[in-house]
Formats: structure tokens, sequence, C-alpha cells
């Protein structure tokens, strides 16, 4: 039987230490590699082509938000398990519509990792306890009072733009980063901006923050 092929990406690596060994513990299961920012990620997990990826959220560079969708977009097969320490109801949502089909946190430990790497590999999604209950709780809310998830309107590149910006990159190191001119980097930076309706650049740190796309 073809081995199921596992990609970890988090930015601590005494995270990454702890689940490969789980992982290649379990009969039929092999890590292929690894990753410890969200950019790298997308890059060698569109390279190796892993059946699941472990990905956590706030990651330097590019968040797990992003790495979802553009991971998702290009590999619609590759299964995708969240594995975070941030409980938010906002974020929960924004996963499972980017395509991520299990989401459990780290304070669960491997009795909720193992068991939802085992449901993404039988074709069934899979959420912790905390999560279950989020999701619940939405359902619950929705059955009288839909909430609306407003898109932000942002493309894949301008929300790479917000979140090297939030982290403190200069319009030089979004270009060197991005792979594009200072000018390029400063045309994005302005026109992200004016269709968010900023006029600070603390505004748009707080947007990010509040959108998930950098950690507090």
């Amino acid at each position: 039987m073809k081995k199921k092929r596992i990609f970890i990406a988090d930015d601590h690596d005494i995270v990454r230490r702890g689940i490969r060994p789980l992982i290649n513990a379990e009969s039929g299961w092999e890590v292929c590699g690894e990753a410890a920012n969200g950019r790298e990620a997308v890059a060698r997990v569109l390279k190796l082509k892993p059946d699941i990826v472990i990905l956590d959220v706030a990651m330097p560079g590019l968040g797990g938000l992003e790495s979802t969708r553009q991971i998702k977009r290009e590999l619609p097969e590759t299964q995708i398990l969240i594995f975070t320490g941030q409980e938010n109801e906002s974020l929960v949502h924004q996963l499972f519509l980017a395509g991520a089909r299990a989401f459990v946190l780290k304070s669960e430990g491997a009795d909720t990792l193992i068991p939802a790497i085992k449901a993404l590999c039988e074709g069934q999604p899979y959420f912790g306890a905390r999560v279950s209950r989020i999701v619940f709780e939405q359902y619950l809310r929705a059955s009288t009072q839909p909430e609306q998830f407003s898109p932000d309107g942002l493309t894949p590149r301008e929300r790479e733009i917000v979140q090297l910006l939030a982290e403190g990159s200069s319009n030089k190191e979004v270009a060197s980063t991005l792979g594009i001119s200072a000018k390029t980097a400063e045309t994005h930076r302005a026109a992200v901006m004016k269709k968010l309706g900023f006029k600070s650049f603390s505004e748009l740190v707080r947007y990010a923050v509040r959108n998930h796309i950098v950690s507090e």
C-alpha cells in the first residue's frame, strides 16, 4: 500500500520535531517535507505534492490562511490540517472557506492530531472538541440570524503585501521577497491603502491583526 505523504509547516522547530516521530510511527504514513514559514511551505508543497499538509496559522512571510488558499488553488486534492494555538471563530470560518478540512488546537495535543490525520486519510473532515463547539455555535446563530463574512476584495498578491508590510518590511524588502521592483512594491502598497480606505500605516497593521493576516 502506498504511504500517505504528510508535510509539516510550522515556524517553531520544537513543534515540527514533536510531530515528526508521531507521524513516522504510524504504519502507512511518512513525513515527506517540512517548512518554517508560509512562503517556503507553499513552494515546497507545490513541488512535493503531499497528501496532507499540517499547517500553522501564524507564520512569518505568508500566514496559514493565505498559504491554504494558494495550496488548494493549485493542488485541490491535497488536504489541509490546521494545527494552531489560535482559537477564533472568524478565523475558523475563513480557513474552512479557503479549503481546510481539519482544524485542531495545539493545546489538544497528539490525542487530537493523529485522529485528525486519520480522518483526512479517509476523506472525512475533523474538528477538535473546542473547534467543534465554535462550528456548532455558528450553526445555531446562522439558523436565526445569518452572519455575513464580507470579503476584503484583496487579491492574493495584495494580501501578501499586507502581511509583509504589517510585519515591518520596507518597500525594498517587500520587493526583494516577492521578486518585484521597489516601484512596483510601492504601487501595490498605495493600491492596498486606497482599496481599504486607510490613511495611516497603523490602520493597516490593525487590519492585518484583526483579519488574522499577522498575529498580535
